[in-house]
């Protein structure tokens, strides 16, 4: 008895066990059908209003693909046109540097040999002219001295009327 008893209690709990069973299904059925319904209503928003747009951007992506394709040659002709010419100028300016530092190297031999040329004009001069110069200078100068010296003393000498000076007369 007491296993026809537990035997009653197992199909019970079974059966309660199916019942709730069978009630989650049915909420989980009546759940997707609602989820379903709300899927479908978004989907056909999505229809009415994305596709629409979505075909637009692609009829204008389509049209405007040709200009864009356009463009993005242009600017590639533009920038190999752009890249030719600061090649020429880079070789253009380097010509120019090179002339320049030449020019300015023989500018500065001009130069060097002009002050080397002046140093020994300066110097041809200094010998040729000045020291002589100086020379005679000096011998003039001398005679000079010595014809004022015979002619102031000689002058002394009358004034007096004595040959010896008259500071010397008190010694």
């Amino acid at each position: 008895m007491e296993n026809q008893n537990l035997l009653i209690l197992f199909i019970a709990i079974t059966s309660a066990a199916v019942v709730i069973q069978a009630g989650i299904l049915i909420a989980l059925y009546l759940s997707v059908r609602k989820s379903t319904a709300k899927m479908e209503a978004l989907s056909e928003e999505v229809k009415t209003k994305a596709f629409p747009a979505i075909e637009g951007a692609n009829a204008l992506v389509t049209s405007v693909r040709p200009r864009i394709e356009t463009i993005a040659e242009n600017v590639s002709e533009s920038s190999l046109m752009v890249r030719a010419q600061i090649q020429q100028l880079d070789l253009t300016l380097r010509e120019v540097l090179d002339r320049t530092r030449l020019q300015v190297i023989r500018a500065d031999e001009m130069i060097g040999r002009a002050l080397d040329k002046v140093e020994e004009t300066t110097e041809t001069v200094q010998r040729t002219v000045v020291s002589p110069f100086r020379q005679v200078t000096g011998i003039m100068q001398g005679v000079t001295a010595g014809l004022d010296y015979f002619m102031h003393h000689r002058k002394r000498q009358r004034d007096d009327g004595m040959g010896v000076p008259q500071d010397e007369m008190f010694i």
